[in-house]
């Protein structure tokens, strides 16, 4: 699993979706990003309902996070998540926070602090999106330092939790393994 320098990387990916039963299409991007070449699924999150960002006659959305262990380089992996996107219908149109079939955002690749075109790690919104942190701290430690923005557990203490709620397992089905397996 390790690139060419031997490399491996402790990579968050966040999920989200709000078209065409947006729990399925979460949890069948978990499965794919599970099947990833030179990388292993390490831990899942709860899944959860929350508002939509920006305009709200859209869908509420789930959202969840995954932690890869994976030696893909941070433009191989976007590259990657992008053509999970495209399977399963997203569609880029141009609209901001607008409705989508799966949206999967590159969180944090190990410690790096990057820009690039089309792709800054750590994203840098996490520490405004109570529906990024809130899964984020379902499967990462609260004490992990988010370069450039702060601790884990005070990026949400800061941003407030926005009211999101956890789904209830029986409402989305067992696609998504425990998380207990994956550790």
């Amino acid at each position: 699993m390790a690139d060419a320098a031997g490399a491996t990387a402790v990579v968050y990916i966040g999920l989200g979706a709000n078209l065409n039963n947006p729990a399925r299409q979460v949890e069948h991007a978990i499965g794919e990003l599970a099947a990833l070449p030179q990388s292993r699924l390490g831990a899942v999150s709860r899944l959860y309902r929350t508002a939509p960002l920006g305009p709200q006659d859209q869908p509420h959305f789930v959202n969840a996070a995954v932690r890869l262990d994976s030696a893909l380089t941070p433009p191989a992996l976007l590259e990657a998540l992008q053509g999970i996107e495209c399977a399963h219908g997203r569609v880029r149109d141009g609209r901001r926070w607008g409705p989508r079939t799966l949206d999967l955002d590159l969180l944090l690749h190990g410690d790096l602090n990057s820009r690039q075109p089309g792709l800054t790690l750590p994203h840098p919104e996490i520490h405004r999106r109570a529906f990024v942190l809130v899964p984020l701290l379902d499967i990462a430690p609260p004490t992990l330092l988010v370069p450039g923005q702060g601790v884990l557990a005070e990026l949400l203490r800061r941003c407030g939790d926005d009211g999101i709620e956890p789904l209830a397992a029986d409402t989305y089905g067992s696609g998504v393994p425990p998380r207990a397996a994956l550790s």
